[in-house]
């Protein structure tokens, strides 16, 4: 089994990416954290830690692939899952914070942070400090995600934003959906043109895959 990736970005989510590795498409899931640190932009080429897991589902099971952007960000999930009450999913999905954070409430006991966390409620607080305490120093200096700067978009961009919120995307997809279409075509001037454009993309996409 693989333990890294490096592709380009065929598709993306808020909570996963899918890869293009010469011609496979890797579907990795990530956690929020380290999504916040990735491109968004389809066609940005991307290199991933891999931490692959096993599920079993009736009689058949699947692989799926979590991400990182470097070794020490899996090994602080490797650490999370090494407690008994906490999947891989649960530990995918707490990661909402910054890691250097996270570990900063392990290693003082901050029962209150980490009950906030996606998944974790009071006993599992208490299992992961009762496990990690004390065993997560280096995880304290992960770095967290650059702060990303946005160009303001046009008046008939929010237009088409705000039908997207309606249609229930999460925000920050449809607004990588719209920067990445006004790249590809600058001469959309109305929200009606915009959002066929986005449809285009999102058929072209999904017939590529």
């Amino acid at each position: 089994m693989f333990s890294r990736i490096t592709g380009t970005i065929a598709a993306r989510g808020d909570a996963s990416v899918l890869l293009d590795v010469d011609g496979l498409a890797y579907d990795v899931v990530l956690p929020p954290c380290v999504s916040e640190k990735l491109p968004r932009e389809s066609g940005e080429r991307v290199t991933l830690e891999i931490f692959p897991s096993f599920n079993l589902e009736g009689n058949s099971g699947r692989f799926t692939f979590f991400g990182f952007s470097n070794t020490i960000e899996r090994d602080f999930f490797e650490a999370l899952i090494s407690v008994a009450s906490i999947g891989p999913k649960t530990a995918a999905r707490a990661f909402s914070q910054p890691m250097a954070r996270i570990a900063q409430a392990i290693e003082v006991g901050d029962y209150a942070f980490l009950i906030r966390l996606p998944g974790i409620g009071q006993q599992k607080a208490r299992d992961i400090v009762a496990k990690l305490q004390g065993k997560v120093t280096k995880f304290l200096l992960i770095r967290d995600a650059e702060p990303r700067t946005r160009e303001p978009i046009p008046d008939f961009a929010e237009e088409a934003l705000a039908v997207l919120l309606q249609l229930e995307y999460r925000r920050g997809e449809a607004e990588a959906m719209i920067e990445e279409t006004l790249r590809a075509v600058p001469a959309v001037k109305d929200a009606e043109t915009l959002l066929a454009e986005i449809y285009r993309v999102k058929n072209r996409k999904a017939a590529a895959s």
